[in-house]
């Protein structure tokens, strides 16, 4: 038994009214236009012209089937520094084509890799691992399923409270926590007497070579550097001396004629 779901005169049911439209092309035929198409839309159709002793029908088959998913890409939620000073992290998976797609997070593992998370975001912070793990991303649907390049997570100080960790994704600027690594392991600065003995004995050493730098055996190596010179200034030290001498003498001469 058929059901009319719409006509050239206006009418449509309720379930296809604002997915479906009939434009009559004139000698081109009828165009029908359905969107936002769903897997319940599959079956038969029959487009026809109602005339009084004969329907012209065409039949038409429409199969409905999910779009298979692209590899997905893991992008954090915020910036992945803050792992450094123990911040949690939120890492989100997601696929560019699918549909009804689900994801599942994974943690790398020997000989079967373990179920982590059932979301579309993975959850990082302290306290979550006390040793280096590896992580990807599934997307999947009834027609296929792909898998996220591996997530790296590197525990650097394994603490409840003061955690140091990295993580570092594909195609995203990774860091090394090496200046929070200095900062949080530095030995602590100590002052004691025998400290103040020692700036004082460096300030005694500085105001005695500032003594030595004006004392009359360094003025001698002063002078010692200044009469050795080049062989090429000296020449040319005499040289304009006789130009000098000549050109006195001339001056004095010319005056006298």
């Amino acid at each position: 038994m058929c059901t009319v779901l719409m006509d050239s005169e206006g009418f449509s049911s309720t379930e296809i009214r604002h997915r479906c439209q009939m434009i009559d092309a004139g000698p081109r035929g009828i165009h029908i236009i359905i969107t936002n198409l769903k897997l319940e839309d599959t079956g038969a159709y029959w487009v026809g012209i109602d005339k009084i002793y004969a329907d012209i029908m065409t039949y038409i088959h429409l199969i409905v089937t999910l779009e298979a998913v692209s590899k997905p890409q893991t992008l954090p939620l915020s910036s992945i520094l803050g792992t450094c000073w123990g911040k949690p992290v939120s890492v989100r998976c997601a696929s560019a084509k699918g549909s009804t797609v689900h994801y599942t997070w994974y943690q790398l593992s020997n000989p079967q890799d373990i179920q982590f998370q059932s979301s579309a975001d993975l959850h990082l912070h302290c306290g979550v691992s006390e040793e280096d793990r590896q992580y990807y991303c599934k997307a999947s649907n009834d027609v296929s399923s792909q898998r996220s390049d591996l997530v790296f997570l590197k525990v650097l100080k394994p603490s409840e409270e003061d955690c140091i960790y990295s993580i570092s994704l594909v195609g995203q600027r990774s860091y090394n926590c090496s200046d929070r690594l200095k900062t949080s392991t530095a030995p602590p600065v100590q002052t004691s007497t025998c400290q103040h003995s020692d700036t004082s004995l460096t300030s005694e050493t500085y105001h005695s070579e500032i003594r030595n730098r004006s004392s009359p055996s360094n003025q001698t190596h002063q002078d010692w550097v200044w009469t050795v010179l080049p062989v090429w200034y000296e020449v040319l030290r005499w040289l304009f001396l006789a130009i000098l001498i000549t050109a006195v003498c001339f001056m004095n001469k010319w005056t006298q004629v």
